[in-house]
């Protein structure tokens, strides 16, 4: 059974720092391109960031640039999201999530980041 699981949210007042991480289990996780997707309640989902199965390239969409930072430990299967200079437009509850090669998508339980003074 595939399970992600985030964690690592929390309150952080603006300018502030957090780092996620999320536990993966039940798939090949060293096989796959890894993503990291947030959403607001009552929004659609918005894509963050992916790492492809190495490690060794990354990208973010324009609103994290320079800010995030997406790094994966395929030895110990885990995720990891580093959030600098946080603003409030960052609240959301953040999710790791990937694509099988069937195409199916997966997305595992999220942690919330409220940005707030």
């Amino acid at each position: 059974e595939v399970q992600l699981q985030a964690s690592g949210g929390g309150l952080v007042q603006p300018g502030g720092s957090l780092r996620l991480s999320c536990a993966a289990s039940g798939f090949t996780f060293s096989s796959y391109v890894m993503s990291w997707v947030r959403q607001v309640p009552g929004k659609e989902p918005e894509w963050v960031s992916y790492i492809n199965s190495g490690g060794d390239y990354t990208s973010y969409t324009d609103s994290v640039k320079g800010r995030f930072t997406f790094s994966r430990d395929n030895a110990k299967n885990m995720l990891y999201l580093q959030m600098n200079s946080l603003k409030p437009e960052d609240t959301a509850v953040y999710y790791c999530a990937f694509r099988d090669k069937t195409g199916r998508d997966y997305r595992g339980q999220g942690t919330l980041v409220t940005v707030s003074s």
